[in-house]
C-alpha cells in the first residue's frame, strides 16, 4: 500500500501505533482528553493511518459497522484553524449518525465542535476505472445537507496532522437532512452555507470553501481510499468537509445549516 505525504523517516515501530491506539481508544471510553499522539508516531502519516484503523477495527469487532467516511481539513478556513494543509478521512460507524429529532447529551463528547457539509450518498461502487470526475458524478446517487460535529480525543484540540489523521479525523457524531437532491438539480459548487447556534449566525461558507469542489473532493477521497485498499461502496455516505469555519458547542442549544438547493439540517444538544 503506497500511503500519501508518507514521511522518509524511519518506519514507527508496531509498539508505538499499539500504543497510540490505546491511548486514544482509552480517552473516547473514559471521557478524558489524553496527551497528543505524536509523541509515539512523529510526523509519519502511514503510522496515523495504520493507528485509526486499529481503532476502527477495534470499534468493529465490538459490533459497530462502517457506513462511510468523512473528508476533514478541506476548507481554507478549517485549515488554517488546525494549522494544517491538506485533507484528510475517517470512517463513518453506523453509531455516530444520529438523527435530528433526537436530542444529542453533550456527555457523549469530550470538546465538539460543529460544522456545515454537503454529504454524498454513493449509488455505485467507486472501485475500478478511471475514478474521473465523470465516473465520480455518476456514482451519487444524491446530496444531502449535513452537520458533523467534530470532537477530538486530545486535550485542548493540541493537534497535528498526524494526530487528527490517528484520532479518526477527530471525527465524532453526524447529521443529515432530509431533502435529498441529484446532481442533476443540484450544483455542490454554487451552494451557499449559513450555520447557527440557537439565533446567532456562527458561520458562512460556499461549496467552493470545499477543495473548490465538493465533487473534487469526493474524488480525492475516491483515489485515496482504493489506494488504501478500501475503496468507497454503493450505500455509503461521504461527509466531503466543511463549507466554513468550525464553532463550539459547549452547552445546550440548537445547530442549524441551511445550504441552498439541500435545505436545513439541525442538531439539538442537551446537557443531559
Amino acid at each position: 500500500m503506497s500511503t500519501p505525504n508518507s514521511t522518509s523517516l524511519p518506519p514507527v515501530t508496531v509498539a508505538n501505533r499499539v500504543a497510540a491506539a490505546e491511548r486514544l481508544s482509552t480517552a473516547a471510553h473514559t471521557r478524558t482528553p489524553c496527551a497528543p499522539v505524536r509523541d509515539l508516531i512523529g510526523t509519519d502519516v502511514a503510522a496515523a493511518y495504520a493507528v485509526q484503523e486499529r481503532i476502527v477495527a477495534d470499534r468493529t469487532a465490538a459490533g459497530a459497522t462502517v457506513v462511510g467516511r468523512k473528508i476533514g481539513l478541506t476548507s481554507p478556513a478549517v485549515q488554517q484553524q488546525l494549522g494544517v494543509d491538506q485533507p484528510d478521512f475517517g470512517v463513518l460507524l453506523d453509531d455516530m449518525r444520529c438523527q435530528e429529532a433526537d436530542p444529542i447529551p453533550l456527555a457523549r463528547l469530550l470538546q465538539p465542535k460543529v460544522e456545515a457539509e454537503i454529504a454524498f450518498v454513493l449509488a455505485h461502487d467507486l472501485v475500478d476505472g478511471p475514478l474521473d470526475d465523470a465516473q465520480i458524478r455518476a456514482a451519487v446517487d444524491y446530496a444531502v445537507a449535513a452537520l458533523e460535529i467534530v470532537d477530538s480525543r486530545i486535550a485542548g484540540w493540541d493537534i497535528t496532522f498526524g494526530d487528527t489523521v490517528a484520532d479518526n479525523g477527530s471525527s465524532g457524531l453526524f447529521v443529515l437532512g432530509a431533502d435529498r437532491r441529484t446532481l442533476d438539480s443540484f450544483d455542490p459548487v454554487a451552494a451557499q452555507m449559513q450555520m447557527f447556534i440557537d439565533d446567532t449566525e456562527v458561520s458562512t461558507g460556499t461549496g467552493a470553501a470545499c477543495l473548490g469542489d465538493p465533487l473534487r473532493a469526493l474524488a480525492w477521497l475516491a483515489r485515496t481510499a482504493r489506494e488504501f485498499g478500501r475503496p468507497l461502496r454503493a450505500g455509503q455516505v461521504v461527509l466531503s468537509g466543511a463549507l466554513g469555519p468550525m464553532a463550539v458547542i459547549d452547552t445546550a442549544g440548537t445547530v442549524r445549516a441551511d445550504i441552498t438547493g439541500l435545505g436545513s439540517v439541525t442538531a439539538t444538544f442537551t446537557q443531559e
